[in-house]
């Protein structure tokens, strides 16, 4: 491995279990996928990925949603919510509005604009995301995807388990 490719992966030592390289491997392509896709967002969109993720949130939910749930879906801190919504609400891509029957809690919705710049960037997201993994071709990607839900199956059955 070159100086300059330094990721999760150059920890590893050739007797490490396999297990523990195959995890390092997946970490490492999370990493290396997530941060294309940032500085995509960043260079094109002037924007970044949790502000994205708010939005693709509140796309799914036209209805719109408590910064309770929001909090829960993106897995951060209300704090962190909060702070992503008021920038979106002051560039005029959410909208955020208390309940009537309690005026502590907030709705926030995507405005006609948020829902077009939203957009723009899904298209712009998934065009990025098949330009890095597409190359690896269809019948490869098919295999992988599979394997993925296995481990996630699995994972998610251990844990389950452990918590009992």
């Amino acid at each position: 491995m070159s100086a300059e490719q330094i990721d999760h992966e150059a920890r590893l030592v050739e007797d490490d279990h396999h297990s523990l390289k195959l995890w390092l491997r997946l970490l490492t392509c999370s990493s290396l996928v997530e941060n294309n896709i940032r500085e995509s967002l960043r260079q094109e969109f002037n924007t970044t990925l949790p502000r994205f993720d708010f939005m693709a949130q509140l796309q799914r939910e036209p209805q719109g949603l408590v910064m309770g749930s929001l909090s829960k879906r993106m897995m951060v801190s209300g704090g962190n919510v909060s702070g992503i919504a008021t920038q979106l609400v002051k560039d005029g891509l959410i909208s955020r509005e208390s309940l009537k029957n309690d005026r502590r809690t907030f709705v926030v919705k995507l405005t006609a604009k948020g829902l077009r710049t939203f957009n723009k960037m899904a298209a712009r997201h998934e065009e990025w995301v098949i330009e890095t993994i597409g190359p690896l071709g269809n019948d490869n990607i098919e295999q992988l995807t599979k394997l993925l839900g296995e481990l996630k199956r699995t994972t998610l059955a251990a844990h389950s388990e452990s918590n009992k």
